[in-house]
């Protein structure tokens, strides 16, 4: 599979997949490539749905909270798909996810996070001075 936009090396053990800088326009491209990956890496429905569904709330979150553009990488490693999205937003940490579905204890944010969480095998938030990135990941059966 071909890396759009060249960057950095992929870790130790992963192939990136997909490398592409969005904004709220690219949303609905992003939707299909990442669906195109997951499909050629194996990743059987509904859970290829449910991994494009976690991008498109990272992403859409990207747009809404944090600037309005982000980095997103795909990468696949031995036992699975793994999404990362950076954005140069004021950051922010896992607590503001809430452990209840939004609105069920007053929490009017962090539907996509909460989902994101719900959905995904793996889900994780790194914040700093520049920004953050939240990385998820489904294993590929």
């Amino acid at each position: 599979m071909a890396v759009e936009s060249a960057g950095g090396p992929p870790g130790i053990g992963e192939e990136l997949l997909l490398r592409r800088r969005f904004g709220g326009a690219d949303i609905p491209r992003l939707r299909v490539l990442v669906e195109s990956c997951a499909a050629l890496c194996g990743l059987p429905e509904p859970r290829r749905g449910e991994f494009v569904v976690a991008m498109d709330a990272v992403a859409g979150n990207v747009v809404q909270h944090a600037g309005g553009h982000g980095l997103l990488e795909l990468a696949r490693t031995a036992k699975e798909l793994e999404c990362r999205v950076t954005d140069r937003g004021p950051g922010f940490t896992e607590d503001v996810i809430p452990d209840l579905a939004p609105g069920l204890n007053g929490a009017c944010r962090g539907r996509g996070l909460w989902l994101t969480r719900l959905i995904t095998d793996r889900l994780t938030v790194a914040s700093g001075p520049a920004g953050s990135t939240v990385t998820f990941a489904m294993v590929l059966y």
